[in-house]
């Protein structure tokens, strides 16, 4: 069964086919204006070298960064929120604290619907879903012509307590449905039916924000898929790691933000469990973003809850927050077309803003003026002028030299090659800071992971990421410049669903906790069946419990079977195991509650089969040479360039070395040494301290 994924970017358009007749990946410069154009662009071009056509294919993945850049951006669409009367403000008040406690100038990040948007309605729920006051329906019809008059496209409906009874809302939509049925709705008791509302209504609201855009970007690229001979289905990548079918997507596309760097997530974790590697950092670097995720025992670090849109780049809080499972990640402005410039106390200063694929890098040739980190990496000799994207976009060096002069060596009066230097080391060390600090906030550490490089230009960035993180071992797969492409092929078809239920543990109903459970299972199992195509499907389920009167609550995994009476002590046994694990201790006596249910359906996806180290025994035959600089020794080297290509399993290079493919470049510095493993895989090892390349 052919298959294949599409990775959009918010610089490249990444594809990886999987067919008989094997792999063919392509890169293209992604189309902002029409991103449908770039995928079939991509699609052509490794449908061509693999010798197949669209009606070879029988699935489509896709993950996209168009929803987070729609975030970012504002570049949604016209939304309006309505909300229970007396709470319109839930959105500006936020968490009610100030995320930079000594900040006199602390921006807060402008909620995606203003205030003039946000229409209150009489009516009230109970937290256990009774209604205490009757939704008032004259004053939602007094709402049409308001919506009319303010063109709104798309409506995000939040009440209080709607996750334990959604009539209200239902009834909402109903009512503006029968007068406006183009308009687009999102349920919060849909789209997030959990605790803590001022979380609810900001995913209700990016939901809504999102959804015209995604749906009409989806409904034109089904159609030229359609057109072009495709038959097959069209599944798209969540944020948690699976992938779901269009229908599903166009209803949640809040779900589809971060799709792209999850696919990346997939790939490393395969690769760990291929390689026999317990610890990892996923290093993921494209064209606009660099992200980073932690990976240990081949599983990545999830989550239910993340934050999009940053007004700083570290600080929780000051992003708008987002409740969907999600792979744990942090991502950061640091890409090839990262933006570099000198700041008012003359430091350089590198990225968030990206050059883009319009109009890009200067080297790029296309009308950009400012100096990129591919104009740097292209200036101090990493990068092949006349190979770049497999030779399909000739980059001019003399423009690269020409904006870093201008922007960073006049300024600074350094010449090119040291201004190339500071902007490759800003970046890299925003990196590896960015490495570090996530480590530490999830209680984990660097030490002995091995780093597992990816995207277009994470290759060339990594020895030297390595260096600063004292990191011994670098792993760069096969396909690594469409990596999220590739992970995204042995992603599952997978949903989850989570709802909140509060129960105390001691009183466990579980007549209504299997009640709520199935339901919840009706649910996951309907989008799954039909975009599985009959592989057998894997149930988990979840509790999200704490300590009567703790403020947060952690997972306690669950059999996925019906509850019982003799579950309370189960339970309550559980919960103290898992958070002895995370705490150290427990608390005696003290009795444990639920305050919501997660249930997750996937297909079953096989383990991979590790390999073997290779020797390293093969001297490979260069294909030339080219001129480098060595940030570690502040020195050009005279480094060999090999085609990947050319590699078989068990060469050894030894660095400084280039090692040159369609997508990338892989960077293997003067302290490295390179060898190739039983799958094509870069193998990139730290040489201690006095040893000799052989």
């Amino acid at each position: 069964m052919a298959r294949l994924a599409v990775d959009i970017g918010g610089t490249f358009t990444d594809v990886a086919l999987d067919a008989l007749q094997g792999r063919a990946t392509a890169k293209v410069l992604t189309t902002p204006a029409a991103p449908e154009r770039g995928v079939m662009e991509a699609v052509t071009a490794a449908l061509a070298k693999a010798g197949c056509t669209l009606g070879d294919i029988a699935l489509v993945m896709h993950g996209t960064t168009l929803a987070t850049n729609a975030l970012i951006e504002r570049k949604g669409s016209v939304t309006a929120l309505i909300t229970t009367e007396g709470f319109r403000d839930s959105l500006e008040i936020g968490y009610e604290h100030r995320f930079e406690q000594y900040d006199v100038y602390l921006e807060k990040p402008e909620p995606l619907v203003p205030r003039h948007r946000r229409y209150p309605v009489p009516e009230r729920m109970s937290a256990r879903g009774e209604v205490l006051r009757a939704l008032d329906e004259s004053a939602v019809r007094a709402l049409i012509p308001v919506l009319e008059q303010d063109g709104v496209a798309s409506v995000a409906i939040g009440l209080l307590h709607s996750y334990a009874n959604p009539a209200h809302e239902r009834r909402i939509r109903e009512i503006l449905l029968e007068r406006l049925p183009r308009l687009w709705v999102s349920l919060s008791s849909e789209v997030s039916p959990e605790l803590r509302e001022y979380e609810r209504l900001s995913t209700a609201c990016a939901n809504a924000y999102v959804q015209p855009l995604m749906a009409g970007y989806l409904d034109r690229l089904d159609r030229g898929l359609r057109d072009a001979g495709f038959a097959g289905h069209l599944l798209l990548m969540t944020s948690g790691g699976g992938v779901i079918g269009l229908d599903a997507a166009r209803r949640f596309p809040i779900r589809l933000v971060e799709s792209g760097p999850a696919g990346g997530a997939i790939l490393a974790s395969r690769i760990a469990l291929e390689c026999g590697l317990e610890r990892v950092l996923s290093f993921d670097m494209g064209g606009t973003t660099a992200k980073i995720c932690l990976i240990d025992s081949g599983k990545p670090q999830t989550s239910r809850a993340f934050e999009v849109a940053r007004a700083y780049r570290f600080l929780k809080g000051s992003g708008l927050p987002l409740r969907i499972p999600v792979i744990e990640m942090v991502e950061i402005g640091a890409g090839g077309g990262s933006i570099a410039r000198v700041d008012a106390l003359k430091r350089v200063a590198v990225g968030p803003d990206s050059a883009g694929a319009v109009p890009g890098p200067a080297c790029y040739g296309q009308g950009g003026q400012a100096p990129t980190v591919t104009d740097a990496d292209l200036a101090l000799g990493r990068i092949d002028p006349d190979a770049f994207a497999g030779g399909s976009l000739a980059l001019d060096a003399g423009a690269a030299d020409a904006a870093i002069d201008r922007s960073i060596g006049g300024p600074l009066a350094l010449s090119t090659q040291l201004a190339a230097l500071a902007i490759g080391e800003m970046v890299e060390e925003n990196m590896a800071s960015a490495a570090r600090v996530h480590a530490v906030e999830r209680g984990k550490s660097l030490d002995e992971r091995t780093l597992v490089a990816f995207g277009g230009a994470a290759p060339l960035h990594a020895a030297r990421i390595a260096e600063k993180l004292a990191i011994e071992r670098i792993v760069v797969p096969t396909g690594a410049g469409v990596g999220s492409a590739v992970g995204m092929l042995a992603a599952p078809v997978a949903y989850e669903v989570a709802r909140s239920l509060y129960q105390r543990v001691r009183q466990l109903d579980a007549v209504t906790v299997n009640a709520h459970l199935e339901a919840m299972r009706q649910e996951a199992y309907g989008v799954v069946e039909g975009s599985a195509g009959g592989t057998p499907l894997v149930e988990s389920r979840t509790a999200y419990m704490r300590y009567v009167g703790q403020g947060h609550e952690i997972a306690v995994p669950l059999e996925a079977r019906p509850l019982d009476l003799d579950d309370r002590q189960r339970l309550q046994a559980a919960f103290e195991r898992e958070y002895r694990a995370q705490f150290g201790r427990i608390i005696p006596g003290l009795d444990a509650e639920v305050l919501s249910w997660a249930l997750s359906v996937s297909t079953q996806v096989a383990p991979p089969e590790p390999v073997a180290q290779l020797p390293g025994n093969i001297t490979p035959t260069p294909s030339g040479r080219r001129r480098v600089f060595d940030p570690g020794s502040g020195e050009y080297h005279e480094a060999l360039v090999f085609r990947r290509t050319d590699l078989q399993p068990g060469a050894r290079i030894d660095g400084p070395a280039l090692i040159v493919e369609d997508e990338t470049t892989t960077v293997v510095a003067p302290a490295f040494e390179a060898t190739v493993n039983a799958l094509g895989y870069l193998i990139l090892e730290r040489r201690r301290r006095g040893e000799q390349p052989t």
